[in-house]
């Protein structure tokens, strides 16, 4: 079993291959305007799945799929012929579902926005119901009407804070 360093780089080899083989050699009228996306290769390098992308209705999209099965044998034999693995692998191409996941993350996001919106509307000029700071802070007043007020407390009758802190060392 080969290891995961020299599937992906095969993997990447082969998309560059199949993407440049479409361009120059491949000229089916039913391929439309196919991206080569990503190429993965199984870890004992006898299989790869090539992923695309078609620009374009479902008509489209279904014709390049065909155009790219009657392909296959071209597009195995210049993998092979430019990779000079031991065994070509065998290629099989599926559709990337990338487009259709961005589209639906982004109508999200825009139903995301508009709702935002609605709230930043529906929130202008209200007020706040227990006014602007509804906590109470040290200064405000108690329920009595008193201040509060910390009081500082002496220790024992003459002494000073910094005596208390320190024994007097005579007894």
């Amino acid at each position: 079993m080969a290891d995961n360093a020299r599937a992906r780089k095969l993997a990447d080899r082969i998309q560059v291959v199949v993407a440049q083989t479409l361009e120059r050699r491949i000229k089916d009228p039913r391929l439309g305007f196919v991206t080569i996306t990503d190429a993965r290769v199984t870890g004992d390098l006898r299989e790869a799945t090539v992923f695309y992308t078609v620009y374009g209705d479902d008509e489209e999209r279904a014709a390049s799929a065909a155009a790219l099965e009657s392909a296959k044998g071209v597009l195995r034999s210049e993998v092979g012929r430019q990779t000079g693995v031991r065994y070509t692998p065998s290629l099989a191409f599926v559709p990337d579902a990338l487009p259709d996941t961005a589209r639906t993350i982004d109508d999200l996001l825009d139903r995301a926005r508009l709702r935002d919106e609605e709230v930043r509307q529906v929130s202008t000029g209200a007020a706040y119901a227990a006014g602007a700071d509804p906590y109470r802070k040290p200064a405000d007043e108690d329920e009595d009407g008193v201040a509060g007020e910390s009081v500082a407390e002496d220790g024992p009758a003459g002494d000073t804070s910094a005596e208390q802190g320190r024994g007097s060392g005579t007894a």
